[in-house]
This record gives C-alpha cells, sequence and structure tokens, in this order.
C-alpha cells in the first residue's frame, strides 16, 4: 500500500469539521504531522475503542516512545507527555494514581458538591441580571470561564485570589501556536504556581484534594506514595482537565443553542431535556478535538493491512470518530432527540476522566439557569465571525457575544 504523505494537522483549529472529514476519508487511521512530531491519527470508533482498551497502547512517552527526549527539548506540547500523573501513566502505575483520586469524584462526593455548585450558577446568572439590559455580554468571559475554575478551585483548595493566575497558564497549555521556548515558560511559571500552592497547603491543609494528596506524598508510613514530581503533575491535571474542558462545553452547547433555535424549542416544549442537550453537545462539539499521544508497545497491524510500527505515535481523534457515519445517523447534525447518545468526548477504557460526572452537572446547572433566567437571549453577532480557540486540541470559541434581553 502507498504510503500517504502527513496529513499537517491545523495548530489554530481554523477549520476543525473539514479537518475531521479529510481524516475520515483517509481511512480508520492516517499519518498526521502534530506541530513537527508524526503519528497515527485514528478517526474510526471501533478502531479507536480498541486501541484505548488494549494494553499493546501506553500512554507513557519515557517507556515506550523513542522519540520522547528530542519531543521533550523541542516538541511545543512536550507537557502533554513529560508530566508524571495518570494522564501519562500505564499498567499498574496508572492504576495507583487513579486510585488515589478518584475519591474525589465519587458519586457521593458529586452529589455533596451539587448545592456549591448551584449556589456558584446563581450568583453567576445574578451578576449578568445585574447589568445594563442593552449591554453585550461575552458568555465566554463571563459564565464558561469563571464557572469551573471556581468549582475546580472549591475542590482543589486554590485560593480565589490565585484562579486568575492558574487559569491564565492553563489556556497556555492548550494554545497550540506557542512555539516551544513560549510553551516552556508557560509550563515553568505554572510549576511555579503550583509549587507555592503546595508549599501554602502543607502549611496549612484544609478538607480539599490538594491537601489529601499531600497527605499522601509526606505519608512516611505509606512509603511516600507519591513522588514531588507526580504530587505536582497530579495538580496539574486535576486543574487543568477540570477546568478548560468544561469551559468549552458550556461555550458549545450555548452557542448551538442560539444558532439552532429549533433545539432550544424541544427543550422549552420538554420534549428533550438539558441533559440530552449535554450529550449531544458532547458528541457534536466535544471540548476536546485530539488528545496528545499514545504509544505503540508493539506492532499493531490495522484492518486494512497496514501497521503501526512498536514506538509509533497515536493520536486519538475524537472529534473525528464521534462524527463517523458509521457510528451516528446524519453525524454532522446537532440533534438533541437522538437515542443513540454514544460519543467519546471523556476518552475510552481506563483513562475515561473521572471528572464526567461533576462536569455534566455544571453544564447542565449552567445552560437551565441561563436560559430560564434570560428566554430572549440572542447572539450579538453573526455565528459565522466568532473565531476558534487557537488550538488543535481545544475546541471552543474565543468569545461568545450575547445580548441577554430582546433589542
Amino acid at each position: 500500500m502507498t504510503q500517504q504523505t502527513p496529513l499537517v494537522l491545523d495548530p489554530s483549529g481554523t477549520d476543525h469539521i473539514a479537518e475531521q472529514r479529510a481524516l475520515r476519508a483517509r481511512g480508520v487511521a492516517t499519518r498526521v504531522d502534530v506541530l513537527g512530531v508524526e503519528a497515527w491519527s485514528v478517526s474510526d470508533p471501533v478502531l479507536l475503542k480498541q486501541l484505548l482498551t488494549s494494553a499493546d497502547v501506553s500512554k507513557d512517552a519515557r517507556a515506550h516512545w523513542p522519540g520522547f527526549e528530542q519531543a521533550v527539548s523541542t516538541w511545543p506540547l512536550a507537557l502533554w507527555v513529560a508530566v508524571e500523573n495518570m494522564f501519562t501513566a500505564y499498567g499498574p502505575q496508572h492504576r495507583k494514581l487513579r486510585r488515589l483520586v478518584a475519591p474525589a469524584f465519587s458519586s457521593r462526593r458529586i452529589a455533596a458538591l451539587r448545592p456549591a455548585v448551584e449556589e456558584l450558577v446563581d450568583g453567576i446568572v445574578d451578576q449578568l441580571a445585574a447589568l445594563p439590559s442593552d449591554r453585550t455580554v461575552d458568555l465566554r468571559q463571563e459564565l464558561a470561564y469563571p464557572l469551573p475554575i471556581a468549582v475546580i478551585s472549591h475542590l482543589m483548595g486554590v485560593p480565589e485570589n490565585r484562579r486568575h493566575d492558574f487559569r491564565a497558564q492553563v489556556d497556555g497549555v492548550f494554545d497550540t501556536t506557542l512555539n516551544p521556548a513560549e510553551a516552556q515558560a508557560n509550563a515553568a511559571l505554572l510549576y511555579e504556581r503550583l509549587d507555592q500552592l503546595i508549599a501554602e497547603k502543607r502549611s496549612n491543609p484544609g478538607d480539599d484534594m490538594t491537601s489529601l494528596l499531600i497527605a499522601a506524598r509526606d505519608d512516611e508510613s505509606d512509603g511516600a506514595r507519591l513522588s514531588h514530581d507526580e504530587l505536582r503533575d497530579t495538580l496539574l491535571l486535576m486543574i487543568s482537565a477540570g477546568y478548560e474542558t468544561t469551559v468549552n462545553v458550556i461555550d458549545q452547547a450555548v452557542f448551538t443553542l442560539l444558532t439552532r433555535p429549533g433545539q432550544l424549542d424541544l427543550v422549552r416544549k420538554g420534549t428533550v431535556t438539558w441533559d440530552d442537550v449535554v450529550e449531544e453537545t458532547l458528541r457534536h462539539e466535544p471540548a476536546v478535538k485530539h488528545l496528545p499521544l499514545r504509544f505503540a508497545v508493539t506492532d499493531i497491524p490495522l484492518p486494512d493491512g497496514r501497521t503501526i510500527a512498536r514506538g509509533e505515535a497515536i493520536l486519538a481523534s475524537y472529534a473525528a470518530a464521534n462524527r463517523h457515519p458509521d457510528w451516528h445517523d446524519d453525524a454532522d447534525t446537532f440533534d438533541a432527540t437522538r437515542t443513540v447518545k454514544d460519543h467519546m468526548a471523556f476518552g475510552h477504557g481506563v483513562h475515561f476522566c473521572l471528572g464526567a460526572p461533576l462536569a455534566r452537572m455544571e453544564v447542565t446547572l449552567a445552560l437551565q439557569r441561563l436560559f430560564d433566567r434570560f428566554p430572549e437571549i440572542h447572539l450579538a453577532e453573526p455565528a459565522a465571525d466568532l473565531p476558534p480557540v487557537p488550538s488543535l486540541i481545544s475546541n471552543g470559541h474565543q468569545r461568545l457575544p450575547v445580548r441577554l434581553h430582546a433589542g
């Protein structure tokens, strides 16, 4: 079979729908260029699920990627493969790290968080209602951002005066237009802020996940289960994953309903629920388009006769898989009445996102409160004029300007 020229993924995410179609057109998997690193993009949902549950695929770049050392020094996305937490762990190490974090996202803990999330949402909506009625409001800045960062900060014990700083650096982690030097500088500042948080919580622990993880790190009787790097990178993962992705889902859900009034009417008539809208948003416009990277532990034969060779990188192209025509009928159409609601917005297999129930709660409450309070809400600019965030990973808009009232 003729070797394909790698498809260069757009770091600015200008037209991700066209890119998804191009990926699917090249087969179940295809070679792509991810900011200078070649990988196999997998957009076929059947194959992707097989790989994500296979012991022959690892997220541990140190152990299973020959290109790791060079990537760490030259690749803008080095942080995505260099962190030492459950995001990059493989096998027993992954199970150990996930066990430490999982209690924070138990059903009981998430249920206990609901009153706090409701209070946060109501407070944000009250602030919006107090604005002049003719003012244009950027809902990405005024709703989609502050709610998730407040929720994850509450869970992790991040002081309110530190939240803006973390937000700026986390945004940089997802910005794939940064050059290597800019990305390294952003990562260094992010680690500096994490070290400050660790020092503060070690001196003054509280009832939060950061304090619990520090206790696990410092408990000599338990063999110091976390190294310092694992502690720091676990905090990085929880703060960034618990924030950035939920921002995008809120953004995309609001945008979708404002550009498809028929779908909003279905909710108001009771034909579909807010939960239906959230699930279809996660399928139709997932928060993460591509998630770097995984690696072949051994040669992996593909259905078309090609082979992903041992040590080669694999890119999970979730957004392209979610819209695969073999999985969903009329897959490019947003339809909250779908009976088949499957998607991979939160991943699949052992790395499935622990924070999925919390994210769903946040988005559902935000939509319900927003549209109940402002029934005449509408976009303040043409939808085509709203640029995407500059990222091949993150899937949202740079701004979401609306008018909350008629006129």
